[in-house]
């Protein structure tokens, strides 16, 4: 999970957390690999109030129970001065309590017949190899359509269980990160509110190791590096991320490996330290590596005439060889929520991918 956003802003007049703040916040971005943002809201107790935490959270944020925030600390969603603390803890003067704020809970979510690749389920965790060509959660532009859409019918038809309601006010029930609408791979879903923080915590506290495999033009040179450039919104193009070095940037780190190199073209491995929008995307490009297929960072659209002098463009034979970025989610490794146990979960590549190697491996061989 991307750093907890520390928002002031979800405060209202009254100092009490606003779910209309909440709401609002939570419905930013929807990024390559970008890890469900949560957001926090700080209190700094200005008074020595003398008076148990649950009691004064159920003051500042009005939209949850009691209940519910003891549940919350209980899960180490909630710190005093950096620890964990008990729900009975008494805060006094220049506390520093920090809340991992839920979105207020909302409607339901439309069950969609979408095939989904289920990779591991259990009464806790679903994990799923991602198709291309669809979004992780609805948003105002899509509101049906999604894997979590799908998820919602295949719990009413295929499986027991449901996702979370963490992040339900937002259409994103279970989504702890996410991956691109045309990135392909690994996925995990939580199907209940415990695993959901816990995971959460994981991606946050970075423990989680995500690996991918993806496909770049040009030559990749060194073989292996360490890329450490800040990412943040394009000045211009609103959709874009790019490399910038202000306040309004993130630090982004991402680990490659060159697997295989072609003439014009190669494989390589990758490893995020960071979920950053678009990272792996906008770090490839801005070593003048853009992905195949990724068009919004400069990548070419791939077809059979590109990689052949033997066909040319707009012959019979000539095809689409890869419209999308090639990008592949291939493996994750994380702590399971309730046992602890250490997790490895792999997504075979998809067929367009592998199809491209081939080519790349009968047309773009280097000695």
């Amino acid at each position: 999970m991307n750093e907890p956003h520390d928002l002031t802003s979800l405060l209202g007049a009254d100092g009490k957390v606003d779910p209309d703040l909440v709401r609002a916040a939570s419905s930013c971005g929807d990024g390559d690999d970008s890890d469900d943002g949560a957001l926090s809201v700080t209190f700094r107790l200005t008074r020595d109030l003398q008076k148990r935490l649950d009691k004064y959270l159920q003051d500042r944020i009005p939209f949850m129970s009691r209940t519910q925030l003891q549940r919350l600390i209980k899960e180490k969603a909630v710190e005093v001065n950096g620890r964990c603390p008990k729900a009975s803890t008494v805060l006094r003067l220049d506390d520093e309590v920090v809340v991992t704020v839920p979105p207020p809970p909302t409607k339901e979510i439309q069950p969609d017949d979408i095939p989904l690749t289920v990779l591991y389920e259990d009464e806790h965790l679903i994990v799923l190899n991602k198709q291309a060509g669809i979004v992780v959660h609805p948003a105002r532009s899509h509101k049906t359509g999604t894997i979590v859409n799908a998820l919602a019918w295949h719990f009413l038809h295929n499986s027991d269980g449901t996702l979370s309601s963490v992040g339900k006010d937002e259409a994103r029930p279970g989504v702890v990160h996410r991956l691109d609408k045309d990135t392909t791979g690994v996925l995990i879903a939580a199907k209940s509110d415990v695993a959901h923080y816990r995971l959460g915590k994981q991606f946050h506290d970075r423990t989680v190791e995500k690996r991918y495999l993806a496909v770049v033009t040009g030559t990749v040179e060194p073989p292996a590096d360490i890329l450490d450039f800040p990412i943040g919104k394009h000045t211009v193009i609103r959709e874009l991320m790019t490399v910038r070095y202000d306040d309004a940037s993130k630090p982004a780190r991402t680990t490659y490996r060159l697997k295989q190199q072609f003439d014009g073209y190669a494989l390589v491995e990758l490893d995020l330290h960071t979920g950053r929008t678009h990272q792996i995307r906008v770090h490839m490009a801005h070593m003048g590596w853009p992905l195949v297929g990724d068009d919004m960072y400069d990548g070419p659209l791939l077809d059979l005439s590109h990689l052949t002098d033997t066909i040319s463009s707009g012959d019979p034979q000539d095809a689409p060889v890869m419209h999308r970025q090639a990008l592949h989610a291939a493996s994750i490794e994380f702590d399971h929520p309730i046992s602890a146990l250490r997790m490895r979960l792999e997504a075979p590549l998809p067929d367009d991918m592998c199809r491209l190697l081939d080519l790349l491996g009968q047309y773009r061989a280097t000695d």
